[in-house]
């Protein structure tokens, strides 16, 4: 494996559905901006409440791509 160097960035996903579809759409958002992610990984859960009832998944991800430097 050759030397690289990869950026962590956090996102935070929300979806009214699940954790997982949450998460899902945190690192398929990031895909149309960035390239070659490697991995991601969720690091915290919550839910948005109102009137009582769950109205939100939330999902913060962590997500790791590889550093590429442009060369002139």
């Amino acid at each position: 494996m050759s030397e690289s160097v990869y950026k962590v960035i956090e996102l935070v996903g929300t979806s009214p559905e699940s954790w997982e579809k949450a998460a899902s759409i945190a690192v398929e958002t990031a895909a149309k901006s960035l390239r070659d992610m490697r991995v991601a990984e969720v690091v915290e859960q919550d839910l948005v409440i109102e009137d009582g009832k769950v109205r939100a998944f939330r999902a913060k991800v962590k997500v790791s791509f590889k550093y590429h430097i442009e060369e002139d």
